[in-house]
């Protein structure tokens, strides 16, 4: 019966270990044919959790634009170990980061047109800031938009990335 559950799971899209130990404590299966059912399934590969997280973070970041921050809880969340987060993070680049975060916002701008500037800011700003997006990077790559709009420029000459990010506080 637990193998019938883990591949019912997995018909659905790939799990964790730990989604689909949670999947058989529901189910109320005893804790030792959890551990012999997924240890056999690691064994032969049905489940692994580093590739599920590199995966889930190529996904995610160019299907939602999500940032290191926002994965990294997502991967968390679905019990996969620090260590195997950290790994598949790594392959997330800073520059790609930060390449995505751009076209987040020039998507967006042009939704955001006809906004005052300020509250332009806000909204772009935020948006970053909710996909993961650390202050610094955010407020920066706002700014650039903003002044690269003829409308908004003068407004974005007067932002001041830095300060801004540090006004967000520590760890952003």
């Amino acid at each position: 019966m637990a193998r019938e559950i883990c591949l019912r799971q997995l018909a659905v899209r790939p799990r964790t270990r730990a989604e689909l130990a949670t999947a058989l404590h529901r189910r109320g299966i005893a804790e030792d044919v959890i551990d012999q059912v997924l240890d056999r399934y690691d064994e032969v590969g049905i489940i692994n959790d580093e590739a599920f997280a590199r995966a889930w973070v190529t996904s995610r970041h160019h299907g939602k634009g999500l940032a290191r921050r926002a994965l990294a809880g997502e991967l968390r969340r679905k019990g996969v170990d620090a260590e195997a987060v950290d790994e598949a993070l790594d392959e997330l680049d800073p520059q790609t980061e930060e390449e995505t975060a751009r076209v987040l916002v020039a998507r967006r701008m042009r939704v955001e047109r006809n906004a005052a500037p300020d509250a332009a800011f806000r909204r772009l700003v935020g948006m970053l800031a909710r996909k993961g997006y650390p202050a610094g990077l955010a407020i920066r790559v706002v700014k650039d938009a903003l002044a690269a709009e003829a409308e908004t420029a003068e407004f974005a000459d007067g932002i001041d990335p830095d300060a801004l990010a540090e006004a967000a506080g520590p760890g952003e």
